[in-house]
């Protein structure tokens, strides 16, 4: 087993915001959130807080929607394909949509805003946990064969001890979720939250 500290250990949030799931949300208005997402942030706060309680640190992604010299939202064109409900105001920088859900409020340190899957790329999260001392990165959120598995594989690539929290994830289905998972066995540990929280057991 990796030795834990919590001292140099971040929990990095994947995209647990009002637009994905949160009532009257932007994937809520769409008939996009699945239960497994939904349940996220109530087994995922517990973690931030018993981290924070032991000197570590919690940082969150926010996927982010920004505007075009018109005023639209600048929409990759294969989430336009999978998402075509996502319209003007959706995930936009400093709205409520863009925030992370209330179950977060006073636990989060740090939110880097994103436009891709990897909470690394084109963000500067690598900076604020290299400045902060930070080794291990745990990583919960959505979705586990999207933003999850890109972001874990980026951090394996920058040296970070990473562990993956397995009910800490949702995708789009439980095979899926597995799928991607199994696959990143080769890069990460893969525990449970309360496995997690024993570990940070005093």
């Amino acid at each position: 087993m990796h030795p834990l500290d919590p001292r140099t250990t971040a929990l990095l949030i994947i995209d647990l915001q009002n637009d994905f799931l949160a009532p009257g949300g932007a994937y809520d208005r769409g008939g996009a959130v699945s239960p497994q997402a939904r349940v996220l942030p109530a087994r995922v706060a517990p973690v931030a807080r018993a981290l924070k309680a032991q000197g570590g640190l919690v940082a969150a992604s926010l996927f982010t929607l920004w505007p075009d010299a018109r005023g639209e939202p600048m929409i990759s064109p294969h989430l336009k394909q999978l998402r075509p409900f996502l319209a003007k105001g959706d995930f936009a920088a400093g709205s409520h949509g863009q925030a992370n859900v209330a179950e977060l409020d006073g636990l989060v340190d740090v939110s880097v805003w994103k436009v891709a899957y990897s909470a690394f790329f084109n963000t500067q999260l690598d900076w604020v946990l290299r400045r902060a001392g930070v080794s291990d990165v745990v990583i919960a959120g959505i979705v586990t064969n999207g933003g999850v598995a890109s972001t874990a594989r980026d951090a394996h690539m920058r040296d970070y001890h990473v562990t993956v929290l397995a009910d800490g994830c949702a995708a789009p289905t439980p095979a899926m979720h597995d799928a991607a998972l199994a696959d990143l066995r080769t890069v990460a540990d893969i525990v449970t939250c309360q496995d997690f929280l024993g570990r940070l057991a005093p």
